[in-house]
Order: structure tokens, then C-alpha cells, then sequence
């Protein structure tokens, strides 16, 4: 009892010493508006020993952090992804809580904690591998009375670092407060749910709009500057792709591949192999599509293991490269030893496909994805994209341009490159863009490098860097390429303080033009004057595009004016319409954050398709692109205007679900197509019964014979038009039915989506709160969101609708809509049960029950018994009526 009393009195002693040493720091200046507001709510957000906020670059999100676990009043741990951003930390605390920077209870060593510990997520994690046992890693901080962990960016864990976090809020009830500028949403199920395991739901949110609307970030726009390959690039992808197709002809014509896929065990006995079939059907499938591509009948024996009948209509999908991709893997490597009698002959396939480089560390890769991507991400043209983007904004904004242009590499073997050696380099980087800009102009004296490793400047700018030191702090070192531009070097200490000195002469315009790397300036860098940012950064995350996009929306408090504009540069794929797979790759970056729409009446949202760029690029077409993208970059104070007309009285973003009404097959014209097809064969048929009845009724009013065998015609001649037509009009009905309704749906596919997460007790939010919303754009496009709910809950439905209304792949349970009326004509529709409701039978049974609640009659299927497979490989293969993988997407939209 007495020891019991002991350490209570020592718990509160320790208590209050916390209280007492955080008590000294006060904030210094006024909060602003979105920040106060935040504030105000801290008792109910912190209520669940969580606060989880999501803030943009530029919004104080540090400042935010150290209030919070300021008012928590507890021992804290600080945990970020750089030590960059740790020393922010620090600075921030002493430079906007205390009055003389004389804040001492402080540590950066995570081993030597104080009441307030900075530190690295590797950091920590290092400190958790030294431990043998893990439960005196747990132990250590409880010893030390840490009670709160701050989180900054925590989407940066790797998967190696979760564990110690998990581990340890496992351990004991902690405050975790985390603080984000990027929730990975764009990840998959299980990352966003680790991410919400550790983080807790998201409290609250200061949008990019509401910073601009208080003027705390500046209006800004994104922009593409488009390249094509050099002749020798086009040549090698051009190259690539006609290798691929001549392997695919021939593989086509060759008897004893074709020999091999009939005499296949799957193709030969498939009943005695149908666990294997249905451990990897995608092989299999790719079998039967191959046969049928070379003109070989698949009976109907075989496609019952597919779960397809006699009376289903079968189209075979296209032997394209991606379906042969799987079969060659697969004969080459998977399935390798069980094809012993044809391993003379795959051995020389294998060799064929090393050749050409399409068979490394046993992955087939027709694609070329990988290959191509990498020749025209690093492609040297995109230095010629960055000379024109800056002549322009250097025309645009003279005197008061300050760009940035960050990269993944310095290139420093490049360095002492001559003009006459411009040939050589054939990469870009650092040193190659700084070549490049420094030929491009006689002006090129405000023109500097920095990187961790080498800070270039011209000779003239030399007595400002000494201004800043003695004398002998550094070493001017004359560049063998270029006698105007001087190699900046120094001791450490020296080194570390350039950064700074480099930074104040970039915001007093003695630099305008600056070219550094990523990993030094992407995150945690400040220079509020950047107005043209350059991202020719190929590397990383969507997270770190969106983190880099940062340094140049931040406002400046010496131009209230500002606005900027941010480049994103693409080499096209001349060889696929739609860009390649660069471009595809940027697209994706986009949807990581929001901007204002290039149209008529400009709206705020995210996506690639803000910016009106036509879905297929040609070679042809760059030139009018790009001279569109420089004409709309000088008109900055058009930008002004549009984000202030588009933020409006919004006051939220919101996540939705867009369903486009494209006229492709499996939309608009396909459906306005049936119904015209059936409405005009169902007039056929009337006519054809009215011209009948007309005919008989003249023959009996004026009592007039006709021939029987003209008769006998007649009635041939009407049955076979009613048999035909019929037999058109019930195909037609079959296709409306098929296709026509899938967007009336939606709705009430996310009440069932909704009341299950209730059920489920998936919600926070009061159910009867919740409202699903469904409107068509002037697009036709079909848009979904929920109404009244939190950040977390629309992230969830808008991610469990999109599994639902995509093409079915390898779920768990699938879901068979059908009725009465539906069976009359054969048609099943097909969903996956979202993996989130399909962990086991009574989720699932959970959901169906909602489903049938509100879009009727259902069978549930499990797909992991042998008829579940075979109604799941039917589902995949042929019956995709949600066939809406290039027409679905989903969008944050200020509202």
C-alpha cells in the first residue's frame, strides 16, 4: 500500500513538472481564423486520446502540432520523416513560443529523452532493432513517462517502421497526434487501414481553398510542358514494340508453341486439374484466348469450367500483349516443370526473350512499361522543356521571377562539361539543367545551384556570399567548362550554413533562377518567394509531388500579389496513344491534390482532367499544347481571379465518386443505341400486325377470294418477319437491360453501403446524419457522395463504392443480381463485395442483407469452393456489365 502511495505521489510530482515546464511556452502571435477554429474544438477531438489533422503546406501545420501537445500537458515524443523537418520543430517552438528562444527541455536524442523529444521515424526505428526483447523497448518509455507521440507525415512509414509504432500504442494508452499533408488515400486497403489503425480518424481539415480564401497560401496553377523523345529514343521504343509484335506472329504461327498450349494439362483433362484452374485462372484463360486467337474451337467442355453455359453469349476478349504476357510467364516460369516435354523448346523461347530483353529475374514484361518509362522519364529533351519554361517566365516576370527547379540526381560527373562536349550528356539532372540554363542566355548571372554536395554560382555573386563569413569560410573554385561560374566549397560548419546564405539571396533576387535536388529542397525548405516552380523530379511518391508543390504556394509577405505557377514536365510515348506510361504515371500524381480547372466557369477539384488535356496525345499535337500552357501561364491575375470566383461560399471538400457518361460501348451510345434499336423494332412488329389486319379486313369487307397458295406465302413470309424481328427485338431488350440502368443504381448501391457501415458500427457519425447524394453533371457524368459525414467516413465510402462499381478481379464473395424477368433473358449482373465486407461470411451476410434491402433480389457466392470460381471466372471474363474501368474515377470537388 505504501509503495502503491509512493508511486502515485511520484506520478503526480512528474506530472506536474511537465505541466510547469510546458506551462513556459506561450504562442506569440494571434492565430489565425481556420486555426483558431481548430483550437476551439481540442476538448472534443482529443476526447479518443487522438487528434488527427490533415493541413497543406504553408497552413502552420508545426506551429498546430506544438499547441496541441502543448494544451495535452504530457511528455512527448516528436516523430518525423527527415531531420530537416526535426530541426523545424525545435526552431518553430523557440521562435513562436518562448520570448528568448530559452526553452532547454528539449532533446534530439531519442535514447536520452526530455520533457519534449525530437526525433526521426528511422530514428526510432534503429533504437527498436537494438532491442533483443521488444518488451523492454515498450518498458523504456513507460520508464520514462512519455505519454504523448507526435506524428508528422506519417504516411512516409515504410512497412519496416509500422511495427514499432503499432507496437508501442499498443503498449499503453498514448495521445497520438498526427499531422499530415497527404492521408495516403490513394493507397491500398490495407495501408489506409494501418494508416487509420495508428492515426485515428481524421478530427479536422484546413483545405488549400480556405488557406487561399484567408490569403495564408497564394492562388496558383499547374502546368505540363510536353517533349518528344530524341530520334535515338524513338528508335530504341519503336524497336521494342516491333520486337514484340513480330514474337507475338510468330508464337502465332509457330505449330509447336500452339502444339504445347493444345497438349496442355489444363486444355487436355482440365476436370482433374480444376484446384490448380482456379489457383490461377488467369493462365488458363489465357490458354483458351490463345487457341481461340489461332482459329481452334474451345467446346463447350472447357468453358464450363468457366462457369459458362450453351445458351451464354461468348466473345472471347483480344490476344493483346498483356494476356500473352501472362501465358508466356507462366509456360516460361511458373509452370516451368511440369512441361518437361517441351523443355528444349522453352529453353529456346527463354532465350529468345532474354535477348530482347523481355524476360529478367524471371518476370516476363511485354509491356515495356519499366523500360520505357525509364528512358523517357530521364530523357535529355525535357532539359530543352525547362530552357523554353524559363525563357518564358523570365519574359514574363523579369526582375521579380523567382524560380526553382528541383530533380531526383545532382549528375556531378557532368560538371566540367564543355559547350563543345554538349553531346555527351545525355541524362538529366542538376548539373545537366544547370549546362542547359546557362547557354541558354546572356543573362545567366542570377543563376545558381544548390545541392547537398555542390553549390555553383557566377564569379560575380561571389562577394555576397562572403558577406556572410570571413573571408576564409570559402573556396571559389573556377568551373573547367566555364570560366563565369565558380564551385562554392567550405569546412562542415561552412557547408551546412550555405543552404541559408544561398536561400536569403534566392528571396532578395540576387538569384532568380535556382536548380536544386528533391531531397534538399522538396520538404521542409522555406523561400515564400518562389513564383515558377519546375518539378523535374521523376522519383518518389504522389505524397512527395504534393509535398514539393508546397514550396511554391506558400505566401509572400513582401508581394500579397503572388501567385505561381508550377511545371510538370512529360515525354510522350509516341507509340501509345494516350501519352505512355509517363503521363499515365502523372495523371495519378494529380489526383494527391486540388487546383482550379482550365474551363469557361472555373471550379476547384483535383484529377488530371482540370487542366483540359485531351485523354490521347499525338506527336502532332505538343507544339499547340505547350504554346497553350505558356500563353495561360502570364495570365497570373487571370489565376487570381478564377481561384477567388471559385472559392466562392464553399466551405468543404468533398470526396465523390464520378461514374462518366462517355460515349463508348458500355455507356451512353451503347444504351441510347438498344433502346433506339428496340423502340424501332417494337414499331417494326406493330406495323407488320397493322398492315396484316389492314389487308384481312379489305378481303373480308369486299368478300374477295385469294388463291390458298397466296395465302400459304403470305403466312410463310409474316411468320419468318415476326421470327426475325422478334429474335432482334429480344436481343436488343437484352442489351438495354444489360446496359442501360447501372447509373440509376448508384444511389441506392451507397445506402447499402452506408447501412451496412452502420451495422458494422463503421460510423462515428450519427446514421440518420448521413445522406447519400447522387446528381449528373452537365456531363452526363453520374456523381456519388455522402452528405453530413466525416473525412474519414467519405474516404471509406468513396473507396468501397469504387471497389463495387469496378470490374470484378479476386474477391472473396461476389454478389449475382437477378430477377424473374432478368433470368427470361439470361442476364446476371456481377459485384465484388468490397474487401472491406468480405472478410468473412457474417460481414458479408451483413452486407447482402442491405443490398437486397434496397436493389432487390441477390445471391451471395463464396469464390473460394469450386462453383464460387467458376461463377467468379464468368464474372471476370464475359458478364461484366460494371465493365467501367476507364469511366469511373473519383474526384474532390469544393463545395
Amino acid at each position: 500500500m505504501c509503495l502503491f502511495l509512493a508511486n502515485t505521489k511520484l506520478i503526480n510530482i512528474t506530472h506536474f513538472r511537465v505541466l510547469e515546464r510546458l506551462s513556459l511556452l506561450q504562442f506569440q502571435f494571434p492565430w489565425r481564423s481556420y486555426q483558431k477554429q481548430l483550437l476551439d474544438n481540442f476538448e472534443t477531438h482529443i476526447s479518443d486520446q487522438h487528434f488527427h489533422v490533415i493541413a497543406p503546406p504553408g497552413s502552420g501545420k508545426t506551429i498546430l502540432g506544438i499547441e496541441i501537445l502543448r494544451r495535452i500537458g504530457k511528455k512527448t515524443l516528436v516523430l518525423t520523416p527527415t531531420l530537416t523537418i526535426r530541426d523545424q520543430w525545435q526552431d518553430r517552438l523557440q521562435s513562436f513560443f518562448t520570448d528568448n528562444k530559452a526553452f532547454e527541455a528539449f532533446s534530439f536524442d531519442v535514447k536520452n529523452p526530455s520533457y519534449i523529444t525530437f526525433s526521426t521515424y528511422q530514428s526510432l526505428h534503429s533504437f527498436y532493432k537494438s532491442f533483443e526483447d521488444k518488451t523492454d523497448f515498450l518498458e523504456f518509455f513507460k520508464t520514462h513517462n512519455i505519454e504523448t507521440l507526435v506524428l508528422d507525415e506519417a504516411h512516409h512509414l515504410k512497412n519496416a517502421w509500422w511495427n514499432c509504432l503499432i507496437a508501442l500504442k499498443k503498449s499503453k494508452p498514448y495521445f497520438i497526434v498526427a499531422l499530415t499533408a497527404t492521408p495516403p488515400y490513394d493507397s491500398s486497403s490495407l495501408e489506409v487501414s494501418k494508416y487509420f489503425t495508428l492515426c485515428g480518424d481524421v478530427d479536422d481539415e484546413i483545405s488549400v481553398p480556405s488557406l487561399i480564401r484567408e490569403k495564408d497560401l497564394s492562388p496558383h496553377q499547374d502546368f505540363v510542358y510536353f517533349s518528344k523523345p530524341y530520334d535515338s529514343e524513338l528508335h530504341h521504343i519503336q524497336e521494342y514494340r516491333d520486337n514484340i509484335e513480330t514474337l507475338k506472329a510468330d508464337l502465332l504461327s509457330d505449330e509447336t508453341f500452339i502444339s504445347l498450349i493444345e497438349n496442355h494439362r489444363f486444355y487436355t483433362n482440365p476436370e482433374d486439374y480444376e484446384d490448380a484452374i482456379y489457383a490461377n485462372t488467369t493462365f488458363f484463360s489465357s490458354l483458351l484466348i490463345t487457341l481461340n486467337a489461332v482459329n481452334i474451337p474451345v467446346d463447350n467442355y472447357r468453358l464450363s469450367i468457366l462457369g459458362l453455359s450453351k445458351t451464354d453469349n461468348v466473345s472471347f476478349p483480344k490476344l493483346d500483349i498483356e494476356w500473352l504476357e501472362i501465358l508466356l510467364q507462366n509456360l516460361l516460369v511458373e509452370d516451368r516443370e511440369q512441361l518437361e516435354d517441351y523443355e528444349e523448346y522453352l529453353s529456346k523461347l527463354e532465350k529468345q526473350l532474354r535477348q530482347l530483353n523481355l524476360l529478367e529475374k524471371n518476370k516476363v514484361n511485354l509491356s515495356g512499361n519499366d523500360t520505357v518509362y525509364k528512358s523517357l522519364a530521364f530523357s535529355p529533351s525535357k532539359l530543352e522543356s525547362i530552357v523554353e519554361i524559363v525563357n518564358s517566365e523570365r519574359l514574363s516576370l523579369k526582375d521579380d521571377l523567382r524560380c526553382v527547379v528541383l530533380t531526383d540526381y545532382v549528375r556531378k560527373e557532368f560538371l566540367n562539361t564543355s559547350d563543345q562536349d554538349f553531346e555527351q550528356i545525355n541524362k538529366i539532372g542538376v548539373v545537366p539543367i544547370f549546362h542547359y540554363l546557362r547557354t541558354s542566355s546572356v543573362d545567366n548571372k542570377d543563376l545558381a545551384v544548390l545541392t547537398g554536395t555542390i553549390v555553383v554560382i557566377h564569379y560575380s555573386k561571389m562577394h555576397a556570399i562572403e558577406a556572410y563569413g570571413d573571408e576564409n569560410s570559402y573556396v571559389f573554385t573556377t568551373l573547367k567548362g566555364d570560366d563565369n561560374f565558380v564551385l562554392v566549397t567550405g569546412s562542415d560548419k561552412a557547408r551546412k550554413a550555405l543552404v541559408g546564405i544561398i536561400t536569403k539571396l534566392f528571396e532578395d533576387g540576387v538569384f532568380k533562377v535556382l536548380i536544386g535536388t528533391k531531397a534538399l529542397l522538396g520538404e521542409g525548405w522555406d523561400a515564400p518567394s518562389i513564383n515558377s516552380l519546375i518539378l523535374a523530379s521523376f522519383v518518389g511518391s504522389f505524397v512527395s509531388s504534393n509535398q514539393m508543390r508546397g514550396r511554391a504556394i506558400r505566401i509572400d509577405a513582401n508581394n500579397p500579389q503572388k501567385t505561381s505557377n508550377i511545371w510538370h514536365l512529360a515525354c510522350i510515348d509516341p507509340t501509345d496513344k494516350y501519352g505512355g506510361k509517363e503521363l499515365e504515371l502523372l495523371k495519378r500524381r494529380f489526383e494527391a491534390f486540388v487546383g482550379i480547372t482550365n474551363t469557361k466557369l472555373p471550379y476547384i477539384t483535383n484529377g488530371f482532367e482540370r487542366l483540359g488535356i485531351p485523354n490521347e496525345i499525338s506527336v502532332e499535337d505538343l507544339e499547340i499544347l505547350n504554346a497553350s500552357s505558356v500563353t495561360n501561364s502570364v495570365g497570373r491575375a487571370q489565376t487570381f481571379v478564377n481561384w477567388k470566383n471559385s472559392i466562392g461560399e464553399g466551405n468543404k471538400l468533398t470526396r465523390q465518386v464520378q461514374l462518366q457518361d462517355f460515349k463508348t460501348p458500355q455507356f451512353k451510345a451503347q444504351r441510347q443505341f438498344y433502346f433506339a434499336k428496340a423502340s424501332q423494332l417494337i414499331f417494326i412488329e406493330i406495323v407488320l400486325v397493322l398492315v396484316v389486319f389492314f389487308f384481312g379486313s379489305i378481303l373480308l369487307a369486299f368478300n374477295l377470294t385469294v388463291p390458298p397458295k397466296v395465302i400459304s406465302g403470305l403466312k410463310i413470309i409474316g411468320c419468318i418477319a415476326l421470327a426475325y424481328f422478334g429474335y432482334k427485338l429480344y436481343k436488343a431488350t437484352v442489351y438495354y437491360l444489360r446496359h442501360g440502368f447501372l447509373h440509376r443504381k448508384i444511389k441506392n448501391m451507397g445506402l447499402a453501403i452506408v447501412d451496412t457501415m452502420d451495422e458494422m458500427q463503421l460510423l462515428n457519425t450519427d446514421r440518420n446524419r448521413i445522406k447519400v447524394y447522387t446528381h449528373k453533371l452537365i456531363s452526363n457524368a453520374v456523381v456519388c457522395n455522402l452528405k453530413g459525414a466525416s473525412n474519414y467516413e467519405e474516404a471509406f465510402f468513396v473507396k468501397t463504392l469504387t471497389e463495387l462499381l469496378e470490374p470484378v478481379a479476386s474477391p472473396r464473395y461476389i454478389i449475382i443480381n437477378t430477377n424473374f424477368f432478368k433470368k427470361g433473358f439470361n442476364i446476371e449482373n456481377f459485384y465484388p463485395v468490397p474487401e472491406v465486407f468480405g472478410k468473412n461470411k457474417e460481414d458479408a451476410q451483413c452486407f447482402l442483407k442491405h443490398w437486397v434491402k434496397h436493389m432487390g433480389k441477390t445471391k451471395l457466392v463464396y469464390t473460394r469452393q469450386p462453383e464460387g470460381r467458376r461463377l467468379l471466372l464468368k464474372a471476370r471474363l464475359f458478364h461484366r456489365s460494371n465493365e467501367l474501368k476507364n469511366n469511373l474515377n473519383t474526384a474532390t470537388v469544393w463545395e
